[in-house]
């Protein structure tokens, strides 16, 4: 049975487009096949990331206060949820042509260096296990593919920074430029969830 992690970053809740879409995929796949993981950042926000939390990842874990241990228990336990993921299927509406402040701020504490990535005479290299990552990218306007998509190449880079590389996005884009836009664009983001699900589920 497989574990997912399904992190929601829509500040619009259940009402959420890629919200939606991401719990559309999951009744897509065989019941029975998976546990799920639910961490929603609308209702369970992480704060922005500040120089005590890191300072508290840099001393050895026998030196931390008490309240250094809390502080970097915070990037622990994210991280120990998504090395136990077999798929983490990612909810990321485009707010201002970046990702949500409240998913970045998730993603700082992901990147650890000497647990997530290391440094080494080639490069960095990832150091978290390769697992399927399904990326839901709603937008209001159409920017795939454009230099207005910011989304996209940082998502890339950062995923695969640490280790994760088998990256899938689901566009579903002009969900703001009329009823027919935002229904082509829904009737297309779940025939591709469709496909990508039966694909996880194999």
């Amino acid at each position: 049975m497989k574990q997912i992690l399904l992190i929601n970053s829509s500040i619009n809740g259940d009402k959420g487009h890629s919200v939606q879409l991401a719990q559309q995929f999951l009744a897509q796949l065989p019941k029975g096949s998976f546990t799920l993981d639910t961490l929603d950042l609308n209702t369970d926000p992480v704060g922005h990331l500040e120089m005590a939390e890191i300072a508290a990842w840099m001393t050895p874990t026998e030196q931390r206060s008490s309240e250094q241990q809390q502080l970097a228990a915070i990037s622990d336990q994210l991280i120990a949820r998504i090395k136990a993921a077999d798929v983490i299927v990612l909810g990321v509406p485009m707010y201002n042509f970046g990702v949500p402040s409240q998913l970045k701020a998730l993603l700082d504490r992901v990147a650890r260096a000497g647990v997530t990535f290391k440094y080494t005479e080639q490069g960095p290299v990832g150091l978290l296990d390769d697992k399927p990552v399904v990326v839901f990218a709603t937008r209001g306007g159409v920017y795939q593919g454009t230099a207005l998509d910011s989304q996209t190449p940082f998502l890339h880079t950062f995923l695969n920074f640490v280790g994760l590389k088998d990256v899938h996005f689901i566009y579903a884009e002009g969900l703001n430029m009329g009823a027919d836009a935002q229904q082509a664009a829904l009737t297309a983001a779940k025939a591709r969830l469709a496909e990508l699900s039966a694909k996880i589920a194999a």
